[in-house]
């Protein structure tokens, strides 16, 4: 009984470094005090950006209580050892000063080290659209994962990664700006069933400059959709009458100085967008419009 008092005396990490070799036998994780400068960064971190004020902040918590998670890591033949996830827990714990850090070891391939990393990165919750649908990406490439595979591995719906996906089908400018959070998912989602660039490119950048809500940009797509843009390869349109319409809408862009636009359903009805960046561009081109009636 005095053996058994002495042992929990020393603490849980003792236990479990006594347990190393039967859980190496078995396969399992196993528990060791690793140097910082033996661990080596994971190669398949999905994460790009690391804000330096949560980790100077966890790097306080760990002078004060030192690491509480243990990080997890594989070991290489070199006898080094590569990150799995807990790379700003090793960060924060260099920043602290500490020269080893607790770690959990597993046995791991590439393919599952890579699949480790992207789902745990995936449950946090301050990595951004971007990121995630890049990880999913990964996950489904890589590890040769469908949707309802992957879908059953991060336990999101399968809808729910769908959407994330087909975000790296926007244009590059409104993927960066997911990324820097200008605009939010749902705005996102609105972006994505419009199928024109062009058309995504021009409402995006009227929610940047605008600040339009979500419900807004919601109202904007359903009344593109009730009258889409001219299609100009539409064989019941005749040449001469696309021309027509080219000269019209180049002469009135001329006029208002901003890129006019044409939107017209396949009964023919339709309108014209005249966009406007600002409030003093839209008060220009009232000005001009005023002139018309004059």
């Amino acid at each position: 009984m005095a053996a058994k008092k002495n042992a929990l005396g020393r603490g849980l990490s003792a236990l479990i470094t006594e347990e190393e070799p039967s859980r190496r036998r078995e396969g399992l994780p196993w528990y060791d005090e690793i140097s910082l400068s033996m661990i080596e960064a994971n190669p398949f971190q999905p994460r790009t950006r690391f804000e330096d004020e949560p980790i100077q902040e966890l790097a306080s918590s760990i002078r004060e209580l030192g690491v509480i998670q243990p990080i997890i890591v594989r070991q290489k033949d070199d006898g080094r050892y590569q990150l799995i996830a807990g790379e700003r827990r090793m960060r924060a714990a260099g920043i602290a000063g500490l020269d080893t850090i607790p770690a959990w070891i597993r046995t791991a391939d590439d393919q599952a080290l890579l699949e480790m990393a992207l789902v745990e990165n995936i449950q946090r919750e301050d990595l951004d659209a971007i990121e995630i649908a890049i990880s999913y990406q990964r996950l489904m490439e890589e590890c040769s994962l469908t949707q309802e595979n992957l879908s059953q591995r991060v336990g999101k719906k399968r809808s729910t990664i769908s959407n994330y996906i087909r975000l790296l089908k926007l244009p590059a400018e409104i993927q960066l700006g997911i990324k820097h959070r200008q605009i939010t998912m749902g705005h996102a989602r609105c972006l994505i069933s419009i199928d024109n660039p062009d058309a995504q490119l021009e409402i995006y950048n009227r929610i940047i400059s605008n600040d339009l809500s979500v419900r807004k940009v919601e109202e904007m797509v359903r009344k593109m959709e009730s009258a889409e843009p001219v299609d100009t390869t539409d064989e019941k349109q005749s040449k001469s009458e696309l021309d027509g319409y080219e000269t019209l809408r180049d002469h009135l862009a001329g006029y208002f100085g901003t890129d006019v636009q044409f939107r017209r359903n396949e009964k023919g009805k339709g309108k014209i967008v005249i966009p406007f960046g600002s409030n003093d561009e839209l008060e220009r081109i009232v000005g001009l419009l005023d002139k018309l009636n004059t």
